[in-house]
């Protein structure tokens, strides 16, 4: 009895996961569009700053149910140093470049441009924690930059004009701030969810800095409250919360990391249906280009390490 009632536990707690990771990837199939729609009714730092509050009430709400504020205690002023410049990079300036980037884009040109974080990673790794880039590397990053191209000129790769300029250099911003806050938060060694909360108030402390400066404190409508909070719940806080949950509780971590490709194709069908923009080919085109790039990256890194790990059994013995 108690072997079969540890593998119904096993079972319980595997479909847990996925429903977890079903969410988290609905979640973030949809907020391409709540940004696109929330635009359209206040300015880009208002919106970010809204959102970032309303996810920090919410994070606020789920560590204070979760008991997780007693790990305060054991902080020091270095963790809270920390987190105020992790708070910079996120929300702060990854959402203001990035919602400023869905102000000039069609939405699916800036959700999939920001897609192309992972590549932007691996050239982050290399540059800076000396990680080797070997041919397959490069070559997945050929794959990725043909991709963005193919995007950012829809389809007209030779003439090299970008349907705006700007737009798509905010959006492939985007992704050096979040390659960048990735990359800082793999020494992590606070409650991811606890930190992410700090970070939050940190970065709200940030923009409520930048709306004063710019005089952009203004009373939103109804539309923009709605657009806020969507935004707050379900793109900075709940859909991590979903996601850390589906970490915990699986036990095919490598599934749910394939799972997130669902998610830019899911946000295409949401931009089509609700904002009636039409798919560009070549959306689609790029969209597997460089979903591709990251594919063969993973699949260059999972051999790297697996070297790695043969070599040092070798050793060993």
């Amino acid at each position: 009895m108690s072997h079969s009632g540890s593998a119904l536990r096993n079972i319980a707690t595997g479909r847990g996961g996925l429903i977890f990771a079903f969410l988290a990837i609905f979640f973030w199939s949809t907020v391409a569009t709540a940004f696109k729609l929330s635009l359209g009714f206040i300015g880009f730092l208002p919106l970010v700053f809204y959102s970032a509050l309303v996810s920090m009430l919410v994070l606020g709400g789920v560590c204070l149910m979760r008991g997780k504020f007693a790990q305060l205690n054991a902080w020091q002023s270095s963790d809270y140093l920390r987190s105020i410049g992790m708070g910079l990079l996120n929300p702060t300036l990854y959402y203001l470049i990035l919602f400023r980037a869905y102000e000039l884009l069609p939405a699916q040109e800036a959700q999939v441009l920001n897609f192309t974080w992972p590549i932007v990673l691996t050239l982050l790794g290399a540059a800076f924690l000396g990680q080797r880039l070997s041919l397959a590397s490069m070559l997945a990053i050929l794959v990725s930059f043909f991709g963005v191209v193919v995007i950012a000129t829809r389809g007209d790769v030779f003439s090299m004009q970008f349907s705006n300029d700007t737009g798509v250099a905010l959006a492939l911003a985007s992704t050096l701030i979040w390659a960048s806050y990735w990359l800082v938060n793999q020494t992590e060694r606070r409650d991811p969810l606890l930190r992410l909360f700090v970070n939050f108030v940190a970065g709200v402390g940030w923009m409520a800095m930048l709306m004063t400066l710019t005089g952009q404190w203004q009373l939103p409508g109804l539309e923009a409250i709605a657009g806020a909070v969507y935004i707050g719940l379900f793109e900075m806080s709940l859909a991590f919360f979903c996601w850390f949950q589906a970490l915990r509780l699986s036990a095919n971590v490598s599934l749910l990391n394939n799972m997130i490709f669902l998610t830019p194709f899911g946000s295409l069908l949401v931009i089509y249906l609700v904002l009636k923009e039409p798919v560009y080919s070549s959306t689609l085109i790029g969209l597997l280009l460089i979903i591709t790039s990251i594919v063969l990256q993973k699949l260059v890194t999972k051999k790297y390490i697996a070297d790695r790990m043969r070599r040092a059994g070798e050793n060993r013995h």
